[in-house]
């Protein structure tokens, strides 16, 4: 079986055989975890960092109203923040979205790691700064994109980041989030989501059905979304509809 973040870590840089040897170590005692669980609570002190290895994890917050923003998605080969043990508490939660296997590596062993091995670090540091640059997308689509493009951005990030991990056929993508945490995910409520969703069916770019996602028409896809690849700092073949 691949090893996930093998797989997404080798994207950044090469890693030596001593280097995937010591990945595949670290993330050797995987548990398999029940959808919609938290493994990470806000207020908890940090403790170890989580690899998603299978299946789905969001990172959330709940507002003093009740509602929840969706901040990321954590796919497999995604881990939780390297740095996040220099704070006192957690100020964010993380979830899985569906039945997941996930290693917790304790920090002593990240720590290790990084200092043994240049490749890990190297690695790690460009997956940490891809995770800041996708933020920074999300905050430029929550304020500056319509609804449509920010739904097609969403999207189309999704399929790419799936394309670049070897988790999507060049079709599509197994999804397994509901289109209301999709919604929570973009401050958008499951209607006006679903209303959007269908305005993206009638022009034929995608299908999103129950757990699938089929990409119909993806320069269509990537020129409703205005979107740009550059801040996943790693080049999708074929994504500029070539």
């Amino acid at each position: 079986m691949t090893n996930q973040l093998v797989r997404k870590l080798s994207g950044f840089t090469d890693l030596s055989e001593a280097e995937v040897a010591a990945l595949c170590h670290a993330t050797g005692r995987a548990r398999e975890i029940r959808a919609r669980h938290d493994i990470i609570r806000e207020g908890d002190k940090p403790g170890p960092v989580f690899v998603v290895l299978e299946g789905w994890a969001f990172r959330y917050k709940i507002l003093a109203d009740g509602n929840r923003q969706i901040m990321a998605f954590l796919m497999p080969g995604d881990c939780s923040n390297l740095n996040i043990g220099m704070l006192d508490e957690m100020d964010h939660s993380v979830q899985t979205a569906c039945r997941a296997r996930v290693a917790a590596i304790p920090r002593a062993e990240i720590t290790a790691l990084v200092a043994d091995h240049p490749g890990i670090a190297r690695a790690l540091s460009l997956a940490q700064l891809t995770d800041e640059a996708t933020l920074r997308a999300w905050i430029i689509c929550m304020g500056r994109r319509s609804t449509l493009a920010r739904v097609a951005h969403l999207l189309c990030e999704l399929y790419l980041r799936a394309r670049l991990t070897g988790l999507s056929d060049g079709h599509g993508l197994e999804l397994p989030v509901s289109q209301i945490v999709l919604a929570d995910s973009l401050g958008m409520t499951p209607v006006h989501f679903s209303r959007v969703l269908r305005k993206l069916r009638d022009a034929k770019v995608v299908t999103l059905t129950r757990g699938s996602l089929t990409i119909l028409d993806l320069e269509g896809l990537i020129d409703i979304a205005g979107f740009d690849q550059n801040y996943l700092h790693r080049v999708v073949p074929g994504s500029d509809g070539s």
